[in-house]
């Protein structure tokens, strides 16, 4: 493009316009007539722009057209960025406005996307149109010329949200960078969003959205749409999610106390339907029942008042006499009175009785008669019986077919075989000595004392040991394998019968209506379906354990009065337990029996159950239940709760309960909301079945305590079973919905699964609130070929929208190549009963320091209470106000908590704490611990 500077260009117009000037003046003067139509009838008028360049925009490669349009105007250029555009790059045209009768002159330009990208300048590319008139020249507007463009990538995307109902929502958006700047549109589900058709829906403010009041169908996915001349572009989804708190409905009335007689309780319940949680809303907060005490009055039955004298005699030689239901009369619903109100009798001895009347007479007194001699009759076969069966048993006494009797007949020792013992592992027992229990021990042939006396019971000791203070019976056979016992009865003495002791500890001194009671509970207890240890306990105290359960028994030290000794049992029902819970409460563990009941105890004891719920007090709400001696069951109270008559202490896995009265006690949990989680514990077994080419998979869903696994891996052992895998822990939410089992990753062309068959689902309400028995599911695979020896498979178990474990099966079926999974019992399988000091992990001296110390108040209050908080009880705490050493009650419960680890360094960092201590506990030697008096060293002490 060729150029004119601004003073060349005005001397090229100036002799231009007087060239064209004397044209005219030369043609005026030849054409006379003419002259109105060449020269405007407006002289002096400036040119007028009727259309003046607008901003444009270059759209990837295409050039854009500036166009101007003027009156009246010889001539028009274009400027762009302060310079001219050459003449031959305008495109002109000329016009006449009939009205005016001027002239009209219209210029057009290209511009390309070249020409605007050389341009490097402060300000946007621009051109102007600069028209000339005879009279001087006009300039139009500064028209911008930019190149037009979309960036891909939104500034901000709209982010998702999940807001409560009736509450604001504001989704940012902020569109890719742009020229011209882009518009915006929001999309609701891919549909256009129109806030003209929706006042509470606002889509002008910067580009955002705004909902003032989120209703429920304002859920959705939510996208926001940028475009302009160039593009359009989406940005990402925002999901938003109104959702609905729960709120509680009204309380419905309070029930009717559930005692028929004396104290009892009343509840009521609420659900959180109020409105119902919507959305992944929250749940009500708070108790969804609740309970109050309630008294009802006892029924009254009716009792007879005595019989009023006799009437004078009638004419029919009848008299009457009465009585009433009046003493008392009954009250409360209590029952009337059996029996006649009335009775009336001949006064005259029959002496007035003639015809019909005398031979009724007759009649019953021949009845009687006859009755009488009936009667008689049977007392003497009776008497003769009595006497035949005592002469048999004393003619077959000297055969010496009772053990019993026999050894006071022959007065000596008869032959008897058991296995031998392991080298350093006596059966010597003394008071601070346990016996071997795993060692199994068989004993055949009658066993007899010298002395008659003893002949009532056979104890190990009496074989190996000459004191006769010694009670520790042995089983005559005690197996365990893969830390399961062999037999449904874990005895850690050989009776079981439950009698006081005196001070002399010879079972010679019992007398003989005692022995006649033993054998006969001995025989009963021998043959019920429990898990049981028994163990005789004195004045020190001890701990009793069920092996491989994680139920425990502790005595503390002084429960038991010194003047005697009890045999004391502890006990798990196998059989289906008596207590039915009601709705969806579930039975959380084992039915725990602990007796004699009439042991009465000076002290608390510490009982420990096992429990499968994941603790959590805003889900669960768990009470503890006693059996009455009417096999009824009552709550004793919840573990929350605030009571002094007892003390539970809930750690997850087991409950830890302080208690005055022996008897049986479950854990029932009554879930709060449908967060409450009940912990199973998952396995699976296989063995061959009688088909040579089938695999039995059993799949077992059991309540996560030992108790559970125990009675599982028994029942497999009978059956041949083999444990597959580990174990593994399945949360079971209380959200109603079912359990699915399923068999995955069968290897094809080996092996195959019946159709239909690889997956099983167990409804809620069997799963949860079914018995601690274990849940079983089978599945039967199917070998092609009997040369196939291995297995590989999955077993997937899963709540529907919940927890899911997998278990991965890889194992040979043929027995020699088998890898058993081996399961290790707890430490306490070994000693089922420990007496005496070796039963506690802190010493007596050390304990008698403590108790001493912290049971004594000072200025900054009971430091019993600080002893309680450092071992983090923290609740409850009235409980042990009220015990006559507090310090030592809570030492009976960290022995309780800890009877496994016996992590004495804790005890003593908390000890430290308080600043009652330096030095460790567990620095006590062994030598120290089993010295009779208890002695602990000054540089050891506290």
């Amino acid at each position: 493009m060729m150029q004119f500077s601004d003073a060349f260009l005005s001397i090229f117009l100036t002799v231009l316009i007087l060239k064209w000037f004397d044209i005219c003046v030369c043609h005026c003067n030849d054409n006379s007539e003419a002259l109105p139509e060449s020269i405007p009838s407006a002289p002096g008028t400036l040119p007028h722009f009727m259309e003046e360049p607008d901003d444009a925009y270059i759209i990837k490669s295409n050039p854009i057209v500036l166009r101007c349009k003027a009156m009246p105007a010889m001539q028009i250029f274009f400027k762009c960025n302060g310079e001219w555009v050459h003449q031959n790059e305008h495109v002109s045209e000329e016009s006449m406005d009939e009205t005016t009768g001027l002239k009209v002159r219209e210029v057009f330009i290209n511009v390309t996307r070249q020409q605007v990208e050389d341009f490097h300048g402060p300000e946007d590319y621009w051109c102007q149109c600069v028209a000339w008139s005879h009279l001087g020249t006009s300039k139009s507007r500064k028209a911008s010329v930019r190149i037009a463009y979309l960036r891909k990538n939104f500034e901000q995307d709209p982010q998702g949200k999940e807001v409560p109902i009736e509450g604001m929502i504001v989704l940012h958006c902020r569109p890719p960078e742009g020229v011209p700047a882009a518009e915006v549109e929001w999309l609701k589900n891919e549909e256009p969003i129109d806030s003209n058709l929706d006042e509470n829906i606002d889509t002008r403010a910067d580009h955002n959205l705004i909902i003032r009041q989120a209703r429920l169908s304002d859920s959705g996915n939510y996208t926001c749409m940028a475009a302009n001349i160039v593009a359009k572009r989406r940005s990402m989804s925002a999901t938003v999610v109104v959702y609905v708190n729960g709120g509680w409905s009204s309380w419905t009335e309070w029930s009717n106390c559930n005692a028929r007689c004396g104290r009892g309780w009343q509840k009521r319940s609420r659900t959180c339907t109020n409105p119902a949680p919507l959305n992944g809303g929250a749940f009500c907060e708070g108790m969804s029942v609740q309970k109050i005490t309630c008294t009802s009055l006892c029924p009254v039955d009716g009792s007879w008042e005595v019989w009023s004298e006799w009437s004078v005699c009638s004419p029919e030689c009848e008299h009457l006499r009465v009585r009433e239901c009046i003493a008392p009369p009954p009250r409360n619903g209590g029952k009337y009175c059996e029996g006649v109100s009335q009775e009336s009798e001949n006064c005259t001895e029959g002496l007035c009785i003639q015809g019909e009347d005398q031979l009724v007479l007759d009649i019953e007194t021949a009845s009687d008669i006859a009755l009488y001699s009936g009667l008689g009759a049977a007392v003497i076969a009776v008497a003769v019986l009595v006497v035949g069966v005592t002469l048999y048993r004393r003619s077959q006494s000297e055969y010496g077919v009772d053990v019993i009797d026999s050894s006071a007949l022959t007065g000596g020792f008869q032959t008897f075989n058991f296995k031998t013992v392991r080298q350093g592992n006596s059966l010597l027992l003394n008071s601070s000595m346990q016996p071997d229990l795993t060692v199994s021990r068989t004993y055949s042939g009658p066993i007899c004392l010298q002395d008659p006396i003893d002949k009532e019971l056979m104890t190990e000791s009496s074989l190996f040991n000459p004191l006769s203070d010694i009670k520790v019976k042995v089983q005559s056979s005690f197996m365990v394998s893969l830390g399961v016992t062999e037999r449904p009865e874990y005895h850690g003495k050989a009776h079981s019968g439950t009698f006081p002791h005196g001070n002399n500890r010879a079972f010679g001194t019992i007398q003989a209506r005692n022995k006649a009671t033993y054998i006969q509970n001995l025989s009963s207890i021998s043959s019920t379906s429990e898990l049981k240890t028994t163990a005789i306990f004195g004045h020190l105290g001890g701990r009793l354990v069920v092996p491989n359960t994680g139920v425990s028994l502790l005595i503390p030290h002084g429960a038991i009065p010194e003047e005697s000794s009890w045999e004391i049992y502890l006990a798990i029902t196998q059989k289906e337990s008596s207590l039915q819970p009601e709705g969806t409460d579930v039975l959380l563990g084992p039915e725990v029996t602990c007796g004699p009941s009439e042991v009465a105890v000076s002290t608390p004891f510490a009982l420990t159950i096992p429990h499968c719920a994941q603790v959590n007090s805003e889900h669960w709400n768990i009470h503890l239940k006693k059996r009455t001696q009417q096999g009824k069951w009552e709550e004793v109270m919840s573990v929350e709760e605030e009571t002094t008559s007892c003390y539970c202490l809930l750690d997850p896995y087991a409950c830890h309960i302080l208690l005055n009265s022996f008897g049986t006690y479950a854990l029932i949990g009554e879930p709060i909301s449908d967060c409450a989680v009940r912990q199973l514990k998952v396995a699976v077994f296989g063995c061959l079945s009688c088909n040579s080419l089938d695999y039995n998979l059993r799949v077992y869903c059991m309540d996560n305590t030992p108790c559970a696994f125990q009675e599982v891996v028994s029942d497999e052992r009978l059956q041949g079973g083999q444990l597959l895998e580990e174990p593994k822990l399945l949360h079971f939410k209380g959200n109603t919905f079912s359990l699915q089992i399923s068999v995955l990753d069968i290897p094809p062309f080996l092996w195959r699964i019946k159709p239909f068959t690889a997956c099983q689902e167990v409804p809620f309400s069997r799963v949860w609130c079914s018995s601690p028995k274990p849940l079983h599911c089978a599945f039967s695979l199917e070998r092609y070929s009997p040369a196939t020896t291995q297995l590989a498979c999955k077993v997937c178990v899963r709540q529907v929208k919940g927890h899911e474990q997998v278990l991965q099966i890889q194992t040979s079926i043929l027995e020699n190549e088998r890898e058993t999974i081996t399961f290790f019992a707890h430490d306490d399988s070994n000693f089922p009963a420990q007496m005496g000091p070796k039963a506690f992990k802190i010493p007596y001296s050390i304990r008698q320091r403590i108790c001493a110390t912290f049971d004594t108040p000072n200025a900054k209050g009971k430091d019993w209470q600080m002893l309680a908080q450092k071992n983090s009880i923290n609740r409850n705490l009235s409980y042990f106000a009220t015990q006559s050493s507090p310090s030592a009650v809570i030492l009976d419960l960290w022995e309780a908590r800890h009877q496994h680890d016996g992590d004495l360094d804790s005890l003593a960092c908390a000890l430290e704490e308080i600043g009652r201590t330096h030095s460790k506990i567990s620095d006590i030697t062994e030598t120290e611990v089993e010295e009779p008096d208890f002695n602990y060293s000054r540089q050891n002490g506290l």
